[in-house]
C-alpha cells in the first residue's frame, strides 16, 4: 500500500485501526467500565497524563511484573505547587511509600493519599532515568528512540499541560522497590509480582504525569520494562472522620492545610 498520495496515506492510516489498541487510551474511559474517567495501558517506554478531579482514585497495575512507573503530581489549578518528595519523606518520617502514606507538596498540603500498595515496592530515592544515563547504558535516551529516558518522557507529558522541563521535580516510582542498607547503599530494585497494584486518591484537583521506564538502578543492558494498566474513577476525598486524616499529627496538619486552601477557593 503506497502512501505517496493522500488517498493512499488515508488507506494506510485506517488499516492501522485496532493494531495498537493495547497501548492506546480508551475514550471515553467509561467504555472500559462504568464510572471510569481514565482507562489506558502504558507500554514499557511509554508515558501518559491526565487532569483529575479531587476525590478521584487512580489505580496503577503492573500487569506482567517488571514495570516501573514514575509519578509526578501537580496542583491542577496552580501548577507551581507540585509533588515534593523530600517533604513527603521527612514530614511523615518514612521513606518507603505504601498504603496510608501522603504525597505532599512543598506548601505542606496533601496532593494525594496512598490508599493501597506495598511500601517495599516503591522508591522515593532515585527518581527516574535521564538522557545521559540512558545513552551510557543503552546508547540512546531520546523520547522517540527505542530506549527513552523517564525525564525525556516527562518533558513530553508536561508540555501537554503547558509545563516545561524546568517544572519537573524528582518523582516517586512504584513496582520496583529500593531499600537503603545499613551501609547507606541502595539495594538492587525488587520487582513486583504480576498483578500488583497501587492506588492513589486525589486530595486536590491534580495534573498527573506518568512515565513507565526501567529503574535507574536496573543494570541490565537490555531495555526491560513491562506495561502498566491505568484506571481511575470518581469518588470522595479523605474527610475528617477517616482514620487516615488523623493517623499522625503531621498528616492531620497537612490535611488541615489542604482544607484551608480548598475552602478559600470554594472547592468542596
Amino acid at each position: 500500500m503506497t502512501t505517496a498520495t493522500t488517498a493512499g496515506a488515508r488507506e494506510h492510516a485506517r488499516a492501522q485501526a485496532g493494531t495498537v489498541a493495547d497501548c492506546m487510551p480508551i475514550v471515553p474511559a467509561s467504555r472500559a467500565g462504568e464510572g471510569l474517567v481514565w482507562a489506558e495501558t502504558i507500554p514499557g517506554g511509554g508515558y501518559a497524563s491526565k487532569r483529575l478531579a479531587r476525590g478521584t482514585t487512580l489505580r496503577l497495575t503492573d500487569l506482567h511484573g517488571d514495570a516501573c512507573v514514575s509519578v509526578l503530581l501537580f496542583n491542577a489549578d496552580e501548577p507551581w505547587e507540585r509533588l515534593n518528595v523530600a517533604d513527603t519523606v521527612k514530614v511523615l518520617w518514612q521513606a518507603y511509600i505504601g498504603e496510608g502514606h501522603l504525597l505532599l507538596s512543598d506548601q505542606g498540603r496533601v496532593l494525594a493519599s496512598v490508599t493501597a500498595g506495598a511500601a517495599d515496592l516503591s522508591d522515593s530515592f532515585c527518581g527516574t532515568t535521564t538522557l545521559k544515563s540512558n545513552r551510557e547504558r543503552y546508547g540512546d535516551g531520546s523520547p522517540h528512540s527505542g530506549t527513552p529516558a523517564g525525564r525525556e518522557l516527562f518533558t513530553l507529558a508536561a508540555a501537554k499541560h503547558g509545563l516545561t522541563r524546568r517544572d519537573l521535580p524528582p518523582s516517586i516510582s512504584f513496582f520496583q522497590g529500593v531499600r537503603v542498607g545499613e551501609d547507606g547503599m541502595f539495594s538492587p530494585p525488587r520487582a513486583a509480582e504480576p498483578g500488583t497494584a497501587v492506588e492513589l486518591r486525589a486530595e486536590m484537583p491534580l495534573t498527573v504525569l506518568l512515565a513507565n521506564v526501567p529503574h535507574p538502578l536496573d543494570t541490565r543492558t537490555t531495555y526491560t520494562c513491562k506495561p502498566v494498566e491505568v484506571r481511575a474513577w470518581a469518588g470522595k476525598p479523605t474527610a475528617p472522620g477517616d482514620p487516615l486524616w488523623s493517623r499522625t499529627p503531621e498528616g492531620e496538619r497537612a490535611f488541615l492545610n489542604t482544607a484551608d486552601y480548598l475552602d478559600a477557593r470554594g472547592i468542596a
